[in-house]
């Protein structure tokens, strides 16, 4: 699935917990020194808004670090380190199961990497989509008990429990939401899979309704990609994945170059409109992909953008 720029990962410790992790943290220094840049994913993929340590000398540092991310312009150095940083996030839960910022951190570095992947190991794809899936699962169950099992339930039952949350449980309905759009992706031919799609529509149409633009207009972006995953023949509604793309570039300042790329992937291959498809991607390719925090995410539209633009000719 697609990654985006506001990535800032949550994990809240009791004032209890801080000088162990502080320890913890000292320790990993000579590990973290043999790895080339793991710490660089530590902020990168993450979705949620509060931040690593509660101190203000590490807070500072976690401000400091989401700069270096965000704005880091070698998408392959932080491909190469998310695996340790991933074995680390779990090791961390074996001790704090039920810690939900934690949880949901671990998920939505899960779908960030999977969203990385090639598309050659599908089965692989699938095996780290729903992990992240039920990581979020388990941490939307913790934050409300309304949330436990919110993937079994009917529309009927489902749109209620997801209309009543408020705008200070975004976060974790919106993480529950990318790391299930995730999962549906990974499982494509599924038509199981396929048909939760309402519900995750349903979710992000909520985002939208309490706050608009929240974190840039991504949600749009999820509506849009959704809304063209089933062609027009089958039931597909084109006109609303264009509106949400264009709401999406918008509420991004067009600043946000994976969002051409989409647009042309999902949307414009979709209803074969060539010139769409080129405009879009040659955009993307003429842009400055150097942008406060979407430095990281436009080096790899802009690679996208080239390879969308080269298969063209046998495309259409």
């Amino acid at each position: 699935m697609v990654f985006s720029a506001s990535f800032l990962i949550v994990i809240n410790l009791s004032k209890d917990s801080v000088p162990t992790f502080i320890e913890v943290f000292r320790n990993m220094f000579y590990f973290i020194a043999q790895i080339k840049n793991s710490l660089l994913i530590l902020i990168f993929l993450f979705t949620n808004g509060c931040s690593l340590l509660t101190s203000s000398a590490t807070n500072d540092f976690g401000i400091n670090l989401k700069q270096v991310i965000l704005n880091h312009n070698d998408p392959e150095t932080v491909l190469e380190a998310i695996p340790s940083y991933l074995l680390l996030q779990e090791s961390l839960l074996v001790k704090d199961p039920d810690n939900e910022a934690l949880l949901m951190s671990t998920a939505s570095l899960y779908s960030a990497y999977n969203s990385l992947l090639g598309s050659q190991d599908s089965k692989r794809k699938q095996r780290l989509s729903k992990k992240a899936f039920d990581l979020s699962l388990h941490a939307a169950c913790i934050h409300k008990d309304d949330f436990c099992k919110l993937n079994e339930k009917n529309f009927t039952d489902f749109t209620p429990i997801i209309d009543r949350s408020e705008l200070n449980e975004l976060d974790t309905v919106y993480g529950l939401g990318t790391s299930w759009i995730n999962w549906i992706q990974a499982n494509r031919s599924d038509w199981n899979a396929v048909a939760q799609l309402a519900q995750v529509k349903h979710l992000m149409n909520h985002v939208i309704s309490v706050e608009e633009d929240y974190k840039n207009g991504e949600a749009f972006l999820y509506l849009a990609v959704m809304e063209s995953i089933v062609p027009p023949a089958l039931g597909g509604k084109p006109d609303v994945a264009k509106h949400n793309f264009e709401q999406a570039l918008q509420f991004s300042n067009r600043k946000n170059l994976m969002v051409h790329v989409l647009y042309a992937k999902h949307y414009a291959r979709m209803m074969f409109d060539r010139d769409l498809h080129d405009s879009l991607l040659n955009t993307v390719i003429n842009a400055k992909t150097e942008q406060q925090e979407l430095t990281l995410s436009n080096t790899l539209a802009q690679q996208q953008a080239k390879n969308l633009l080269q298969s063209a000719d046998d495309y259409f």
